[in-house]
């Protein structure tokens, strides 16, 4: 269990400069990108809405004519 030598916490300098340091190697999509993916999910998440209000509407439905 003992090294204590060899888990000794780096600077934090050194976690600022490697934070900046992979900030800059990220990609960042352009607007075009943006938009068309923004629209898709809101797209896919109204299809998704419309699709489990019509299952809750059927079921419930299903159990009023059933009762």
């Amino acid at each position: 269990m003992g090294d204590t030598e060899n888990t000794k916490k780096a600077p934090k300098k050194s976690f600022w400069k490697g934070l900046k340091a992979e900030y800059k190697r990220i990609i960042w999509p352009d607007k075009e990108t943006v938009t068309k993916q923004t629209g898709a999910v809101i797209a896919v998440s109204v299809a998704l809405g419309l699709i489990i209000a019509a299952l809750d509407t059927a079921i419930v439905f299903g159990l009023h004519f059933v009762m």
